[in-house]
Parts: structure tokens; C-alpha cells; sequence
């Protein structure tokens, strides 16, 4: 899906890692969210309460996923899983555009 019709977008930006990750609050008619984003390159970690998708639109990265021992390698068309109520590490190589969708 390139684009999202009938949403609410909501002005202020999240701003993580002191501007390293930012991204804008999407709501949709049945309640659902997505948050749309940029990360610049960085180490980042994230601590989750819903599982989560994360597609990576455009760059490079890698992802430690919960339980996981090893990096993976992710890159723009690519997406993965988080489970809910965890934490999950990024290793941005390059700026990277991603969209991520909450669920409940």
C-alpha cells in the first residue's frame, strides 16, 4: 500500500534518541495506527507494548530481535515482526524511512 486514505494524522512528532528517530502518528476510521518515520544512522533500542510491523521503506539496517542472538540484515522492501511487550535493538547504517503498524 503506497498510500493511506480517510486518516487522521496527528501534527506533533515523536522524537526519539535526541532527533536520531522521528516519525508522525497515523489513526485510521477503525482505530488502528501506524506511525511513519526516518531514522538516521545509529544505535538505536526500542521498547514495545504492542506487537509491531515494521516495514523499511528505503535504507539499511540491522535488527536484533527479541530471543535472537544474532543481527539480521534488513533493507528497504524488506519488514519484520516484533512481538508485544519486548525490546528489540536497530543498528542503522543508513538514513532509513520505515512505517510501523501497531497491533492489538
Amino acid at each position: 500500500m503506497s498510500e493511506f486514505r480517510n486518516v487522521t494524522i496527528i501534527k506533533k512528532a515523536n522524537i526519539y534518541f535526541q532527533g536520531g528517530v522521528t516519525s508522525r502518528t497515523v489513526i485510521f476510521e477503525d482505530g488502528s495506527k501506524k506511525t511513519l518515520g526516518i531514522m538516521q544512522p545509529g544505535e538505536y533500542e526500542f521498547n514495545t507494548s504492542d506487537a509491531e510491523i515494521m516495514e523499511i521503506l528505503a535504507g539499511e539496517l540491522d535488527v536484533l530481535l527479541p530471543g535472537e542472538t544474532a543481527w539480521k540484515p534488513v533493507k528497504g522492501g524488506e519488514s519484520f515482526d516484533v512481538p508485544a511487550n519486548s525490546k528489540f535493538g536497530l543498528k542503522v547504517k543508513t538514513l532509513s524511512d520505515y512505517c510501523c503498524s501497531f497491533i492489538r
